[in-house]
């Protein structure tokens, strides 16, 4: 078999790789790139992107069914679903194309199927072999396998997105975002919803406090959430599957989806072959310039990397950090403190900055501001019961360590509150600016 030589073989066509991938080819390098699955990665295809379409029309439904309320009299609105699918497909069905167009048109080798080193730097594509002076691993990651007796009846979330009919009953298993995130968007559109929970603290990366807020508002809209319990099995008998956890509970479903975790998707690669050390739950291990830590000439970024946390605009950063890297730069990463997290349920849940926890263990003297916001003009002027704040000050500075919330537009103003922390601002300077009113950003003020 023929080895074809490259300067650089960039394994994914995601945010981490896509970029490094052009601004390489756009400074004279001869540059490969492998593709497993749809081109352009998880987010723009089958992640972030079309979760979010999906989300803003059950937030619709949900502001409708609270002003019914508060004076609104109207009934609930007809809602297909069909067409949500339909009008979700105008973002993601060109990305693939286009994105495999705009390489192949930049002059990069386009491969595509599953790839794996056969030894340093070199990787087997399907029938070809590629070799270069540096890898680039950014393939992002992928639903874990689980074991569980009949794991193959469970939906991928991926899939979930492609439904053209939304079943009556749906088991989501796992209490993550992924999870919640589409039960939120199914109940809306009348599905009876069961989240199944193995621990005692679901979405355990988020503030406790907006998270049992979350769960009260969960409940409100007919999602059950079942917490400590740890799917066992699946079965079909017939037309329903049968869903068993321990303890012997059973839930009938007509689908049930998979949303208990996404690790690095690099088990195939055979990462040994090329000396590249990495944890199966975190990722490839680098060093502060993105750099494998056992192999110098190869970098790997965003999900598919150890650092930093596994979110889109965290990819993208890493793939601009690694393509300066590999055309000559010493960049290292940044702090990932002041890097927002975001749940898009209704009501949004984000955080920034440090928890409780953390500060505590790192040392931190601090203040925790926690206040009630239902009560204020912007939730309730949409009739949003579910809306809260909790603020980290450092005592002795008044600077601003993290902010957790809950409610309308946490989406947006988290960014405010991530501005804060990057720029380690203090609670006085955050208040000076003169913002809109009325306005959650103006609300600021008065959550420190």
């Amino acid at each position: 078999m023929e080895t074809k030589q490259y300067d650089l073989i960039v394994l994914g066509t995601g945010g981490a790789g896509y970029q490094v991938a052009m601004k390489c080819k756009e400074a004279g390098q001869n540059v490969a790139i492998v593709n497993d699955g749809p081109f352009g990665g998880t987010c723009s295809v089958r992640g972030c992107i079309p979760k979010k379409v999906l989300a803003g029309t059950a937030e619709i439904a949900d502001i409708n069914r609270r002003l019914s309320e508060i004076g609104i009299i109207s009934n609930q609105p007809e809602m297909s679903w069909q067409e949500l699918i339909t009008f979700k497909r105008t973002f993601t069905d060109p990305v693939p194309k286009s994105t495999e167009s705009s390489l192949r048109d930049a002059g990069i080798a386009v491969f595509n199927g599953s790839p794996r080193f056969i030894d340093n730097l070199t990787i087997e594509v399907g029938d070809a072999r590629l070799k270069a002076n540096k890898v680039h691993i950014a393939v992002g990651a992928k639903p874990a396998k689980l074991s569980i007796d009949g794991f193959e009846h469970m939906t991928l979330s991926d899939d979930f997105l492609e439904l053209d009919k939304l079943p009556k009953r749906i088991v989501f298993v796992g209490g993550g975002y992924v999870s919640f995130e589409l039960a939120h968007v199914a109940a809306r559109f009348g599905s009876e919803v069961t989240i199944l929970h193995g621990d005692t603290t679901p979405l355990a990366m988020f503030d406790a406090d907006m998270v049992h807020e979350l769960l009260k508002a969960s409940k409100d809209v007919g999602i059950t959430v079942e917490l400590d319990k740890q799917v066992t099995s699946i079965r079909k008998p017939d037309e329903a599957f049968i869903v068993s956890t321990n303890g012997g509970n059973t839930y009938e479903a007509d689908l049930v989806v998979h949303g208990a975790g996404r690790p690095p998707a690099i088990s195939e690669l055979n990462l040994e072959a090329t000396n590249v050390d990495y944890d199966p739950k975190r990722g490839v291990l680098v060093n502060e310039y993105l750099q494998s830590t056992s192999n110098p000439d190869v970098y790997a970024a965003g999900d598919a990397a150890a650092a930093g946390p596994p979110l889109s605009p965290v990819a993208g950063v890493q793939g601009g950090i690694v393509a300066k890297n590999l055309l000559g730069g010493r960049e290292k990463q940044p702090s990932y403190l002041s890097t927002p997290s975001v749940i898009f349920t209704t009501p949004t849940v984000a955080g920034v900055g440090h928890s409780e926890k953390s500060a505590t263990e790192s040392g931190i003297d601090f203040n925790v501001i926690s206040t009630d916001t239902s009560s204020w003009f912007d939730a309730k002027r949409l009739g949003q019961k579910y809306s809260r704040s909790k603020i980290i000050v450092e005592k002795q500075t008044q600077k601003i360590l993290g902010a957790h919330l809950i409610g309308n537009n946490a989406e947006d103003l988290i960014n405010i509150f991530s501005l804060a922390v990057e720029l380690d601002l203090t609670t006085e300077q955050l208040k000076r600016p003169i913002m809109a009113f009325p306005t959650t950003s103006d609300d600021m003020r008065y959550m420190f």
